[in-house]
C-alpha cells in the first residue's frame, strides 16, 4: 500500500446537500452560486423545498470515531443516511476510501454494504423467528457463507459483545440492551471497515446505556473501525468521540475534539450543549500549561500530557496534608485530605 493510500480518509464528504421536495435537484442547480449556503437555503425554502442537509464538508480518518450530534431536526440522521446512501443526496460527493459511492451502480452498492459498510440503528430490526446466532450470521448467509463458517464467526462476535451463552435464545427472550448487542454483533459479523451507528443506545435505560458505551469503547479499542456515530446526547458524544461535529438546521457549525468543543465553542448554540459539562473531565493539562518552566518548583506530582484537569488536580492535592473540619460552633470534629476532595469530584476514566 502506498503512503498516499495509507493516509487517505476513510470517508470524505464534499459539498453534500439533501433537499426534500418536488424537483429539488433542478431547483438546487438553479440557485447554487447565488450566495452562500444560508442564502441558497432561503431560496430553496421560498420554492417550497426543505434543505435538510446544507453543503456538508468533513472527513473521517481511518480508525477514527467521529460523532455527529445536534438537536432533534438538526439533520444528523439525514446526513448519515446520505453518507451510507440509504437516501439519495441531492448534490455533492461521498468518497469511501477515495471511491465516490454516489456514482456507484446498484450492484456495487450492494457489494459495499455486504462487505465494507456496517450499520446499526436505534431500532434493532432482529428477525423474531431466528435465534441470536442465526440473526448474527444472517449477513454472512447473504454473502454465500456456509453454515459452519457463519456460526463460527457469529460466536466470535457474540463473545466480543458480551453475549456468550445466549446464542440459542430468541430476541423475545432478551432485554433491550441484549437485543442492541445482537444488532451490534450482526453488523460486525462481516467485519466492515466502516461503521455507521444512528443513536444506537438512545432507547435504553441510563445504566444499560453507560454499560454499552463502555463495551463499545472496548470493542473500538480492539477493532479500530472507522465510525460515524449519531447522538443528541453531549455526554455520550464527549465520552466516545475522537472528534465531534455539531449540527444546526442542516449545517455543520463546528468540528473539533471533545476538549475543543467544551473549551472553545464557536457560538452560543455550541456553548449551550456543554454549559453543564464539568470542564475538568474533558480539558487536559496542556490546555492551561505554562510554556516557561519556573525555577524552584515544589515536589513533582507526576503530571503528564493528556491527563485531564480532574486527574491532575487529584495528583496535586495528594501532596498536601489533611486539614481540619469544624462544626457550626467551630469545634473540630474531623479532618479531610485534599486528595479525597479532588477524588470525590473526579470522573471515572476508562
Amino acid at each position: 500500500m502506498s503512503q498516499e493510500n495509507s493516509i487517505a480518509p476513510a470517508i470524505a464528504v464534499e459539498g453534500l446537500w439533501q433537499v426534500f421536495g418536488e424537483r429539488a435537484d433542478v431547483t438546487l442547480r438553479e440557485v447554487r452560486g447565488q450566495g452562500d449556503r444560508h442564502e441558497i437555503a432561503n431560496r430553496l425554502k421560498k420554492n417550497g423545498l426543505i434543505p435538510a442537509v446544507r453543503e456538508a464538508d468533513f472527513e473521517v480518518k481511518s480508525g477514527e470515531l467521529f460523532v455527529i450530534m445536534g438537536l432533534s431536526g438538526s439533520g444528523k440522521s439525514t446526513l448519515v443516511r446520505c453518507i451510507s446512501r440509504l437516501i439519495e443526496p441531492t448534490a455533492g460527493a461521498v468518497r469511501i476510501d477515495g471511491e465516490d459511492i454516489l456514482q456507484a451502480s446498484p450492484k456495487r452498492l450492494i457489494e459495499l454494504r455486504r462487505r465494507k459498510l456496517g450499520m446499526v440503528f436505534q431500532h434493532f430490526g432482529l428477525f423474531p423467528h431466528m435465534t441470536v446466532v442465526d440473526n448474527v450470521g444472517f449477513p454472512l448467509k447473504m454473502q454465500g457463507a456456509g453454515r459452519v463458517e457463519r456460526r463460527k464467526r457469529a460466536l466470535e462476535v457474540l463473545e466480543l459483545v458480551g453475549l456468550k451463552g445466549r446464542e440459542e435464545a430468541y430476541p423475545r427472550e432478551l432485554s433491550g440492551g441484549q437485543r442492541q448487542r445482537v444488532g451490534i454483533a450482526r453488523s460486525l459479523a462481516v467485519n466492515p471497515d466502516i461503521w455507521f451507528l444512528d443513536e444506537p443506545f438512545s432507547a435504553l435505560d441510563p445504566l444499560i446505556r453507560r454499560q454499552l458505551q463502555d463495551e463499545f469503547l472496548n470493542i473500538q479499542a480492539t477493532l479500530k473501525k472507522s465510525i460515524v456515530f449519531i447522538t443528541h446526547d453531549i455526554s455520550e458524544a464527549l465520552k466516545l468521540a475522537d472528534r465531534i461535529a455539531i449540527m444546526r438546521d442542516g449545517e455543520i457549525v463546528q468540528i473539533g475534539t471533545p476538549e475543543e468543543i467544551v473549551l472553545h465553542p464557536v457560538d452560543d448554540y455550541v456553548a449551550e450543549f456543554s454549559k453543564d459539562v464539568p470542564k475538568g473531565r474533558h480539558a487536559c493539562v496542556e490546555s492551561i500549561m505554562l510554556d516557561a518552566v519556573p525555577d524552584n518548583m515544589p515536589d513533582d506530582p507526576g503530571l503528564r500530557v493528556g491527563m485531564t484537569l480532574d486527574t491532575a488536580l487529584a495528583k496535586c492535592m495528594a501532596l498536601y496534608e489533611p486539614v481540619p473540619v469544624r462544626d457550626a460552633q467551630g469545634t473540630m470534629i474531623g479532618a479531610v485530605h485534599p486528595k479525597d476532595l479532588a477524588k470525590a469530584l473526579q470522573a471515572e476514566e476508562t
